[in-house]
């Protein structure tokens, strides 16, 4: 009886602790789901290892055309931050899809508008939209790399056939049926078959096995489709056939997978029926058979793999996108494209614009019917101006959302040359890097069918003074034909006459008051008129002999043109 009563004991205590880690579990789920009603619209500080955010590119490297935007105008803007600024997702795929979403600059207003349609329907159905969301969370991650990764690199597996398997698990039959007439040769044979059958075991299993990473997401996602399917959303209509017509094709991937990855565990899990079926595995490769199955299945779906990725991650992103609106607390707009017209008196319009990296922005609007100038002192706002008109551009044409009380204008194609830097590989100097980024911007009308949106900060700033005014002049009259529509920044105030009729000037001022110098970041009109440079040199402390020379020869070179 004793021994019953402490088994009784043992088996309530394993009774217990189960049931707590069960109800923990239930418990944690609902708090995370009550989270998600509870703190729509706060962004949140998601945690992405180096490793990871180099992979993050999967999906657009997969799906990438040449109209995107391009790498130098992504990193100029710091487009990486703004993503993870807007990245509040939970699964790789809706990860991945938001990242080409900011570059993807290609859609056309219907696709924009349809975009919006998905997105309005979320923030109106909080049910539908934390329904998605658990399942994302649900469906989870690839890890640091990404499925396409994985997938791209099946090619290295080459055609894997069954036949050998197959042939020697049948050789396990005469030596079964041997084994009752001639006892010692029957067990010998099934020896000799079985430790052959283990040893090649795990050399093909070391071949495989990085890939069931790639796998078990895969079943994720084809299971996280299926639920996502239950889910009604009217606005999703087309995503939702796109994903059953893909399921339809590729469900028998599934098929023996549990004991495929069940089998990707070690041997030390304890359970008897565990260790018996590794053992079984071992001797007859049943794993190793259904993989390759499962392979094969795969590299003739991967396209419908890439759809089921296309179409989770489009809703995620939605989701994501509203999230990121009500986040805003400086508020946003719904941006209205005009008709790709150059006869419009006003090509763009932004009314009270600010960059949604910056705490407490000073927000401007212009409103432009051609190229603008703008000039003014170093740390006086002209960089982040053309920062804020940029990614308000690339934010209305990719996510349908600016950051402005109005955001107009027409599509267009973007692109810019501001934070650019020697290229010690190639051993190229600041001025070749730059020529070459201001031909490629001058090349991009010849393959677009939109206007050109260009930005450039400190035209040709690498070389001398002379042939950067001369030559920067010609570069801003080619930027100003009816094929673009360019913003730059200069310190050469000369530019502002020679541009006179192509460009409209404006400027931002410093202030200084007391012996210190305030920056207001308030867009003016028109070119600027203070000379504030050496004011700072004195309010730095420097000698006034300094001060009172370069006084002097700055006076004399305004009043005679010379040195």
């Amino acid at each position: 009886m004793e021994y019953v009563a402490l088994i009784l004991v043992f088996i309530l205590f394993i009774a217990f602790v189960l049931g707590k880690e069960i109800i923990e579990a239930k418990n944690v789920e609902k708090r995370f789901k009550k989270s998600l009603y509870d703190n729509y619209g706060v962004p949140f500080q998601k945690e992405i290892s180096l490793e990871r955010f180099a992979h993050i590119c999967g999906y657009y490297k997969r799906h990438i055309s040449e109209r995107q935007i391009d790498d130098i105008t992504w990193n100029d803007l710091n487009m990486d931050d703004i993503f993870m600024r807007m990245n509040d997702t939970f699964c790789s795929a809706g990860e991945e899809y938001l990242y080409y979403t900011l570059r993807n600059n290609t859609k056309s207003t219907a696709e924009l508008n349809k975009l919006e349609e998905v997105i309005g329907f979320f923030e109106k159905h909080s049910d539908e939209r934390v329904a998605i969301q658990m399942l994302m969370r649900k469906l989870g991650t690839t890890g640091k790399f990404s499925l396409y990764d994985y997938l791209d690199n099946l090619e290295l597996l080459g055609k894997r056939s069954n036949r050998k398997h197959i042939l020697l698990n049948l050789l396990y039959i005469p030596f079964i049926v041997l084994t009752p007439y001639q006892l010692p040769a029957g067990l010998c044979g099934l020896a000799i078959l079985m430790s052959y059958n283990i040893a090649t075991y795990f050399k093909e299993k070391n071949e495989i096995e990085a890939y069931f990473i790639s796998f078990v997401y895969i079943i994720r996602l084809l299971n996280v489709c299926e639920e996502v399917l239950k889910v009604d959303v009217p606005a999703c209509e087309a995503q939702w056939s796109d994903m059953k017509q893909s399921l339809r094709k590729v469900l028998g991937i599934r098929k023996g997978s549990s004991i495929v990855f069940k089998g990707a565990s070690s041997l030390s899990t304890g359970n008897p029926a565990d260790i018996i079926m590794d053992y079984i595995r071992m001797t007859m490769h049943i794993d190793i058979i259904l993989f390759n199955r499962m392979l094969g299945k795969l590299r003739s779906h991967v396209e419908d793999i890439d759809s089921l990725i296309t179409n989770i991650g489009y809703v995620e992103t939605a989701i994501a996108i509203g999230n990121f609106r009500h986040s805003l607390n400086e508020g946003w707009c719904v941006p209205e494209f005009v008709e790709n017209s150059f006869t419009n008196d006003e090509i763009l319009v932004i009314k009270d614009g600010y960059h949604p990296l910056i705490d407490n922005p000073v927000k401007n609007s212009i409103a432009t019917d051609k190229g603008v100038l703008l000039t003014g002192s170093n740390a006086s706002g002209k960089s982040t101006f053309l920062r804020m008109v940029a990614v308000n551009a690339i934010l209305a044409q990719t996510i349908h959302t600016c950051m402005a009380d109005e955001y107009k204008a027409p599509l267009f194609f973007i692109c810019s040359s501001m934070s650019l830097k020697d290229n010690l590989e190639s051993g190229e100097s600041y001025y070749i890097v730059e020529i070459k980024s201001l031909k490629r911007i001058l090349l991009s009308a010849e393959t677009e069918n939109r206007r050109v949106l260009c930005f450039v900060d400190e035209v040709l700033r690498g070389t001398n003074t002379v042939e950067r005014i001369a030559a920067s002049t010609q570069i801003l009259k080619s930027l100003a034909t009816d094929e673009y529509l360019c913003f730059a920044a200069t310190h050469d105030i000369e530019l502002t006459q020679l541009l006179i009729d192509r460009y409209n000037n404006y400027h931002f001022e410093e202030e200084i008051v007391d012996g210190d110098i305030l920056f207001p970041y308030k867009l003016m009109e028109g070119k600027a008129t203070t000379r504030n440079a050496i004011k700072l040199l004195q309010i730095m402390g420097y000698e006034d002999a300094i001060i009172e020379d370069a006084t002097r020869l700055a006076e004399h070179f305004v009043t005679f043109g010379t040195w």
